[in-house]
């Protein structure tokens, strides 16, 4: 397969036009010419961190040192920072911490894992690395390479190398924190030494992770001291007078810590009255926030949890809403930390820990012994607090109960539109969790919120999380298979609609899948109107419960498997989106199943085969 110079580039912050011309830039250079290129960039992040404002790009060009392979900083005298980021988080951690390593005078390089250089582990002396974990103990998908390679027979002996390990996680899953705790692990095991102990952080990380990087910091400077800036010592004089050519965008005004409190446009139920869920499509206003986003992000809403849920949790633990509480350095009243303070709809096992010893219930003590994963599994996602309070009755007291709660984190949903088509607007395409739990309704906080939200009234405080692990393709003449269950199908709403917008040439096929054509098929107006505009190529469905026996849409790509293995042959890029526990694995065995039959392979084969799409970015996932 013919490849142009911009697909070999790594996911990165650059715009297309920049992207575009970073690889005109690199075409045609061989190894020590890109050696020489790295170390020059490297020098002049150096130059622009240490205050020097104006260089002339185009003499330290003319004026280059002969190509050597050591002109960057060598893995021995260099601070590595590696991670593997779901939601954005861990991305963010470890590019602050490049940032403060920088400015400490210390020569950093700060990798998605998916594009650090294997090679380079064996010659590293000091690697500081921030795992995800998402839903039940798997890595990002872009870090599989990289946790594959740490547990394989390739990965060296590391006797030279110190490490430290920042793992984070959501403590409402069994495996909390199991990929940071997988490479914190097989690193020692493979003869590195910890720094510092690794530090597991859930949804509420920044204080922790805050923490653990001033630590790390300041055992990395002691490590390598300012002797890594010599490294740089060739390329230094040549920065003197270089010009930028363009001034680097600022940082966003609003963001998870600040979030915009935007415009309520549109909040409509798109599922039928007997739809199994109330599934809603909400359009925002962004007008006057200078927020931007591509197909494929996310926009985090910060939630209140409802008046009603929270009556329930008060009467359940038979406690008093106004009791003042004072916690963290602020003092308010019970009901206003359990509306706009802690998550009391997902359960989380430290929860479910310190609930076991108060009530003494020995289901609970059950749930939590090595070995019963399944069953506390099933706890975490079938219950919530209230449900705890009720069929394990214990005291607590209001401080008690506030310190016990998470901490309330914002809900990131994927985007349903493309600035293309909608302007300054985002939509999202939102479920209500809305279900009976021992003859009561238990609903989810966020999903609620956003439905009760008044459209003439209300206002949602939103941010947004770029994904750029779910990118459309650069190459606009690739084809694009997506995948989208339910939900799932809403970052492909905003993919159609930007692929349409920009005329690109490549074929888009989409798999929707519900339980109901009548009453679940959402945006079928929209994807009817696309597929006669010529904007959607082919589209596949399957609804599970309108005929036995029940079909999904891995069947569908079964029985399409002849064309979409050619289609993937052609070079075509394939996205599933939606729930992980379930879809998606079914989704990628019935891949393998297509590739085995259609490709001629075996069953090892064929896995290898969607391995390597995964590795070459061409199978990506965004999931739930």
């Amino acid at each position: 397969m013919n490849a142009t110079p911009a697909q070999y580039l790594p996911l990165t912050p650059l715009d297309p036009e920049r992207a575009e011309l970073l690889a005109r830039v690199i075409d045609g250079l061989d190894a020590p010419m890109l050696q020489w290129l790295s170390g020059f960039t490297a020098g002049l992040a150096l130059a622009r961190s240490s205050g020097l404002a104006q260089v002339a790009t185009t003499h330290a060009l003319t004026h280059a040192p002969a190509a050597r392979p050591d002109a960057p900083a060598a893995a021995s005298s260099r601070l590595a920072i590696v991670y593997g980021s779901q939601t954005g988080n861990g991305r963010r951690v470890a590019e602050r911490l490049g940032r403060a390593a920088e400015a400490a005078g210390l020569a950093t390089r700060v990798y998605a894992a998916g594009d650090y250089p294997l090679k380079d582990l064996a010659r590293e002396r000091l690697l500081v690395v921030v795992m995800s974990t998402h839903g039940d103990g798997d890595p990002p998908d872009d870090a599989r390479p990289f946790l594959d390679y740490l547990n394989g027979k390739r990965a060296p002996k590391l006797e030279q190398l110190s490490y430290s390990v920042l793992a984070l996680g959501d403590s409402s899953y069994p495996k909390f924190c199991e990929s940071g705790r997988v490479v914190d692990e097989r690193l020692a095991a493979l003869g590195a030494q910890r720094l510092l102990p690794r530090v597991d952080c859930d949804l509420d990380y920044e204080k922790l992770a805050g923490t653990w990087a001033e630590q790390t910091l300041a055992t990395a400077r002691d490590a390598l001291g300012a002797q890594p800036l010599a490294a740089h010592a060739a390329v230094a004089p040549a920065l003197a007078t270089v010009t930028r050519l363009r001034t680097p965008p600022a940082a966003p005004t609003w963001t998870r810590e600040n979030p915009f409190e935007a415009e309520l446009l549109a909040n409509q139920r798109i599922t039928g009255r007997d739809a199994s869920k109330d599934t809603r499509h909400v359009e925002i206003s962004l007008a006057g926030s200078g927020l931007s986003y591509e197909p494929g992000d996310a926009l985090g809403v910060w939630h209140e949890n409802p008046a009603a849920v929270v009556d329930a949790l008060l009467a359940a633990a038979a406690l008093d809403g106004a009791a003042p509480v004072e916690f963290e350095g602020q003092t308010k009243s019970l009901r206003e930390w359990l509306t706009t303070g802690r998550e009391i709809t997902r359960l989380t096992r430290p929860f479910v820990l310190q609930h076991a010893a108060r009530s003494g219930s020995q289901v609970l003590a059950s749930a939590l012994e090595h070995g019963n994963e399944e069953s506390l599994r099933r706890l975490l996602k079938d219950l919530q607090p209230i449900d705890l309070l009720k069929r394990h009755p214990a005291a607590w007291s209001p401080s008690e109960l506030v310190a016990a709660l998470r901490p309330l984190a914002p809900r990131m949903y994927s985007i349903a539109s493309s600035p293309d088509a909608v302007g300054d607007e985002v939509h999202l395409t939102v479920a209500v969790v809305d279900y009976e739990q021992d003859g009561e309704r238990r609903y989810g906080g966020a999903s609620k919120f956003i439905a009760d939200t008044d459209v003439d009234s209300g206002r949602l405080r939103v941010f947004i999380e770029p994904n750029e692990r779910f990118r459309l393709p650069a190459d606009a003449s690739k084809d694009v298979i997506m995948i989208g269950p339910g939900t799932g199908v809403a970052p492909f709403r905003a993919f159609v609609q930007r692929r349409a917008a920009s005329g690109a040439a490549g074929r888009n096929w989409l798999f929707f899948g519900a339980r109901h054509f009548a009453s679940e098929f959402l945006y079928q107006l929209e994807w009817q109107d696309a597929v006669k505009k010529g904007h959607l190529h082919r589209l596949d469905v399957a609804f599970s419960r309108d005929k036995a026996p029940k079909n999904y849409v891995q069947d569908r790509i079964v029985e399409q498997g002849k064309e979409l293995f050619a289609w993937l042959e052609g070079g075509a890029y394939l996205y599933v989106c939606g729930d992980a526990d379930r879809m998606a694995p079914d989704v990628e065995a019935a891949l393998v199943d297509v590739v085995a039959e259609h490709g001629g392979y075996d069953r090892e084969s064929a896995q290898a085969y969607v391995r390597r799409l995964a590795d070459e970015r061409r199978y990506l996932r965004d999931v739930y």
